[in-house]
């Protein structure tokens, strides 16, 4: 019989000690993890980690002496093997730091409620808490293969001129993308490495609160240089815009005498998120049918997978991040495990995938998609 896996080991950093212990309470309770040591900031975080081997760190971002923006890079520089996981609040300033410290390196991040006073506030979401620590501390032992160059060639030249070289392939008239924990990072390099004048409509899933999904869309727009917003109900889907899934609404797409626009409804979570992948896929699927492209990139859990099942039985295509490139491998991974993805490809290579799914001979006025 094989034994279990050694518990994720996790130093827990925050100035209050009644987080501290609160959040060792919800770690300790599981199977799988313990609370190896505390630190009350981060420099005493890093003095701890020259002593004590480490899988996960949760890290508080306002901390006195040295606060967790600070301490993030010189941990991740010293001790590359650690995943660290952000702990900010859900405010606008959390949000942007949140997203600071994601581009610096950070796995994910775990949005406290707004009443910061212990244990009361961080039960709300102990499944979350959870659920992250376990899904990144499995995943720590793997590299991943981020190039911040990647795409740039593609990226500066045109799309249709891009298009004279390749033929004709079925028509593909909507992107949809799904991602979770690693998302940020990696659709901001998927559509930086897209032509500015990419024409397709692209849909996004990230599994984010209300406040971060904003401003997920706000960097979007910059790394990809073409109109992304936070989708809103009734919204026409137009050519070459980039819509994102608020938090606390499923996005899924409809249609008004032939053209598709956008719901956003509250209706039950699924796979414990709203927004998830799934209600999104399955609307695609039966909106577009064989002219979908569906994207999923690293992210825990399998959320995406059945409506990916959706998508490849009315003849779309599918395409996943690979194991070595994602943060976690969970939804690409259930994807890829259902045997419905047309391509398994590294982070580096899904714009030019995504590129070569969509080539056609020609983009004059296509089906379903209005000029803006």
């Amino acid at each position: 019989m094989s034994q279990p896996p050694d518990p994720i080991r996790v130093l827990l950093v925050d100035d209050s000690a009644v987080v501290r212990g609160a959040l060792g309470r919800i770690i300790d309770a599981e199977g799988d993890m313990r609370v190896v040591t505390t630190a009350p900031n981060g420099q005493v975080a890093l003095d701890a980690l020259k002593h004590t081997p480490i899988d996960v760190v949760l890290l508080d971002i306002e901390m006195p002496v040295m606060d967790g923006l600070t301490a993030l890079p010189l941990i991740l520089a010293q001790y590359p093997a650690i995943r660290v996981i952000m702990a900010s609040s859900l405010t606008q300033r959390g949000a942007e730091i949140s997203f600071q410290a994601m581009a610096l390196g950070a796995a994910d991040f775990i949005a406290k409620p707004a009443a910061r006073t212990g244990a009361a506030a961080l039960a709300s979401i102990a499944q979350e808490i959870a659920m992250k620590v376990r899904a990144i501390g499995r995943a720590r032992g793997r590299s991943a293969a981020h190039s911040a160059n990647s795409g740039s060639v593609v990226a500066d030249r045109p799309f249709t001129g891009l298009l004279a070289s390749r033929g004709p392939v079925a028509s593909v008239r909507v992107v949809a993308i799904a991602a979770s924990t690693g998302g940020p990072n990696a659709l901001a390099e998927v559509l930086s490495a897209l032509p500015a004048d990419f024409p397709i409509p692209i849909l996004i899933t990230q599994h984010m609160p209300a406040l971060f999904t904003a401003m997920l869309a706000q960097r979007l727009e910059r790394d990809g240089k073409r109109p992304c917003t936070e989708a809103r109900d009734g919204e026409v889907i137009r050519a070459n815009h980039t819509y994102v899934a608020p938090g606390g609404f499923h996005m899924i797409v409809q249609t008004n005498e032939g053209q598709p626009y956008l719901r956003l409804t509250q209706s039950e979570p699924e796979n414990y998120c709203r927004p998830a992948a799934d209600p999104m896929f399955r609307s695609v699927a039966s909106i577009y049918g064989s002219s979908s492209l569906a994207v999923v990139l690293t992210g825990m859990g399998d959320d995406g997978v059945r409506g990916c099942r959706d998508i490849h039985a009315r003849g779309g295509r599918i395409v996943v991040q690979d194991e070595a490139s994602s943060v976690v491998w969970g939804m690409p991974g259930a994807v890829a495990g259902a045997g419905i993805a047309a391509s398994i490809a590294p982070l580096s290579d899904i714009a030019s995938t995504i590129l070569s799914s969509c080539a056609v001979t020609t983009f004059m006025s296509p089906a379903g998609m209005v000029s803006s």
